[in-house]
Order: structure tokens, then sequence, then C-alpha cells
């Protein structure tokens, strides 16, 4: 049968049929319609005029019991929504145009498609997969272990993925290299003072040196971006990317802040929190009981805390740290933490530096206008470092005017905005580019940055 002509006797349907009777079927000079009225809607069964009228009843209230299986209501839009259930179930009983034998509990056996082999399959991947992330726990553990060792040893820590320990020497470049990479999944604003405790040291390239370039040069072609600032240069411009050598002596202090924020896209700061610590480090017997003198010039409320053994009542009252046993002395040659504090505020005053990123769509995509600002008069931010991220396949953004520099890394989709200094003499600036795409696609901006000075006024 051709689609014209089921369409013709389904049409012809409603008007063969006469209210007010009792008949569940109208005949025509070639088809029998088998019907039966459910609520508002019409189950219809058209067959021949020579089949069993009986076997077509039967037929017509299995479908009837089917429908109330998937269908919460009988209403058009329900069983529209519900269309191919009930066709896949309508199948299992009619085939070819014969009724099949099955009953209700059949069908609904048959329409599961529940299948063992199915399930065996899927139980082997799920145990394959547990013990994979089993496995791949212990080798991150026995790496951190390894690590861990080599630095007790003072010795290099070995390679770890690409990056082996030919290609790095040394602690600090290491966290170079993996900060530079990692950098664009930090929170929006997570200034953290790296600062080595020994001299870093320059890269050597050994016997391996050609199998590094090579690595290079594949990772260049793939589009990543890799810092060569060590590669090739003097010993003497190479130590220049790293902090400088700290001088340490016998007693060495260490103060780090990190700040963490995020703003709403509209501006209005959605949550701050800036932790701070000082750190203690003793190289000889004589200083162990030694008194810090704290001088603490903060106005923005921070939340000061001291390490146990450290006596409350003195800092408070004179704010000097020192042991609450005079007897005891701090630990030698290792880093203590003395005094911590904290600050969390949802005030937008205390942002130091505000981001504005405003995408304009034009004729063939977006012009984006992108400034920050430094609200802190008083801080000078190192390396920043603001992550666009961009729309994916649509090629290089069209940069117009840019304050510093500009990377874009066409595999993670980002413009990385570089600018190596923003203090009071450089408070704002401002990059335009052009990109095919929409104003949401522009966000979340990311910015990440060092400071050498502190947010909060605390000294030793």
């Amino acid at each position: 049968m051709t689609r014209t002509r089921i369409e013709g006797l389904l049409a012809a349907f409603p008007k063969l049929m006469n209210t007010g009777k009792q008949h569940t079927f109208v005949e025509t000079e070639s088809v029998r319609y088998v019907y039966q009225p459910m609520e508002k809607l019409y189950m219809v069964l058209i067959t021949t005029k020579n089949s069993n009228i009986l076997e077509d009843l039967e037929t017509l209230r299995l479908f009837s019991r089917v429908i109330p299986e998937y269908c919460r209501a009988l209403e058009e839009n329900e069983i529209s929504e519900h269309c191919f259930d009930l066709i896949f179930a309508f199948d299992e009983i009619v085939a070819l145009g014969y009724r099949e034998n099955v009953n209700l509990a059949q069908i609904r056996t048959f329409t599961e498609m529940d299948s063992h082999e199915e399930k065996v399959f899927r139980a082997v991947r799920e145990t394959q997969e547990r013990e994979a992330k089993a496995e791949m726990r212990r080798k991150a553990k026995e790496l951190q272990q390894a690590r861990r060792d080599a630095e007790r040893q003072g010795k290099k820590a070995p390679g770890f993925g690409g990056f082996g320990s030919s290609t790095v020497s040394g602690g600090s470049t290491t966290s170079m290299i993996t900060e530079t990479i990692i950098d664009t999944d930090k929170p929006k604003v997570a200034p953290a003072p790296a600062r080595p405790s020994g001299p870093s040291k320059a890269l050597k390239l050994g016997a391996k040196g050609k199998e590094v370039d090579n690595f290079v040069d594949k990772l260049k072609s793939e589009g990543e971006n890799i810092i060569s600032s060590n590669m090739g240069k003097r010993t003497s411009e190479a130590t220049k990317v790293h902090a400088p050598p700290i001088n340490m002596e016998s007693v060495h202090m260490k103060i780090e802040e990190k700040i963490t924020l995020t703003c709403g896209r509209d501006g209005g700061l959605q949550n701050m929190e800036l932790h701070g610590m000082i750190m203690l480090r003793i190289s000889d017997d004589k200083f162990g009981r030694i008194r810090l003198h704290v001088e603490n010039e903060d106005k923005k409320g921070v939340q000061l805390q001291t390490h146990p053994n450290v006596d409350k009542k003195l800092f408070t009252a004179e704010s000097l740290i020192g042991l609450k046993n005079p007897e005891k002395s701090f630990p030698v040659n290792s880093d203590v933490g003395v005094l911590k504090w904290r600050l969390q505020t949802t005030e937008e005053s205390f942002i130091p530096l505000t981001i504005n990123c405003w995408p304009s769509e034009s004729g063939n995509g977006c012009d984006v206008n992108i400034e920050y600002e430094l609200q802190e008069d008083n801080l000078e931010l190192n390396d920043v470092i603001i992550t666009i991220p961009l729309p994916s396949g649509v090629g290089a953004p069209v940069i117009g005017e840019i304050d510093g520099e500009y990377r874009h890394d066409s595999r993670r989709n980002t413009l990385e905005w570089c600018l190596p200094v923003i203090d009071a003499k450089n408070k704002s600036g401002s990059l335009e580019f052009s990109i095919a795409g929409q104003p949401n696609d522009f966000f979340p901006v990311q910015v990440s940055f060092i400071s050498k000075k502190n947010y909060c006024n605390i000294q030793v």
C-alpha cells in the first residue's frame, strides 16, 4: 500500500462514522475499519473485508492496552511525545500484516531489548576502569614518593611526562614550566610568589640535546607555546628568568600570600579569599630561641592565627613571636609556619586588579575591548597573564591596539595577554581584537600574577 492510499483511508474514516450507534466497525467496498473509542481519541485498525473479525477485535484490544503502558494521559500531545515507543510496541503485535501470538508481558520484554551479553560486557568494562584508576593512583603515589625522596637527598627530581631529567635541571625550572602551562586553569586572580630556596641552575644540554630539540620542535608544530628562554641562551641570561638566588642567613624568613577571587561578568565581587603565612627557617642552633617582632599595619581586618607552640599572649601584647616554652628552641633546618592570616570578603574596594571585558557584535563577528586597572597603587604585579577564551575553529584573532604582548594558543583556543609589570606608573592598559563569535564565547576571563609586595601590610 502506498502512503497516499493509507492517508486517504484515514481521512475517510471520520466521515464514515455514525454517532449514537454501538458498532465498532465500518465497512466500505474494499476495506473494513475496526475501531475503539479511547476518551477523545480512536484506536483504528484497517483490514481487508475477508479477515477474521474476532481476531481483529482481539488485536485491537491488545493495541489499546499497550498505549497506557507508555502514556500517562490519553491525549494527543502525550501520544506524539511517546510515538516511537508506541510504534516499536505495535511492531511486536503485528508483523508484515499478520498478528503475532504475543501478550502484554512479552511485548514489554521485547521492547526493553535487555541483553545478557551487554550486561556482561558493561560489568567487564567497569571492572577494567576501576583497575585502571587504582593503577593510576598507585603510579601517582610512587612518583610523588620518588620526588619527595629526591628532594630530601637534594638530588634532581626525576623527570615526568615529556620533560625528562635531561631537559630540566633544578626544581625552580620545573616549577616555571609547569606554571606557564597550567596557569590558564587557575581561578580569576591567584598570585603565588614563587621563591625557590636555593640558587637556580641554568639549563644544561648534554648528549641528548638533539632529542630535546626534536621534541620541542614537535610540540611547536602542534601549536604548543614553548618557553625557549633557557634554550640556547647564555647561563647569565637563563638565570634572569627565575627568581634571583636568595641570600640565606642563619635566620631566614619567608612571607607568602595567595589571593583567589571571582568577579561577576557585569562587575561586582562574588568572593575573595586571601591566605598569608610567615615561614621561619633556622640553620644555626644558637638562634633557636629567637623572637621576631611583627609590624601589623593592616587596615583591611585580617584574622591572625599563631602556631600552637607560639606564645599567644606575648604576641597579642607586644606583637612578638616566641615559643611558649622558653626551654625549647625552634627546629633547625626546617621551614616552620609561625603566623598565618586569612581574609575573606565580598567588598569590591578590596579587589587589587579589575578587568573589564566588553565584547560587541559586529557584522562579521565580535569586536572585543578589554582593559585592566590597578586598584591598589602600592602594589607591583609581575608576570601578569590575562587569559581570554576564544571560539574554536575560527582562526586567529585580529589584534587592533594592545598594551604589552599577546600569545594565541590555537590548541586551547585562548588568547593570552602578557604584561611584565603593572604598578602605579603603569596602572591601566587595554587590548582590542576582533574575531568571529558570540559575546558569551569570551568568558570567563582568567588572570594570574605574582607580586613581590604583600597585599596585607604585615612585616617582620
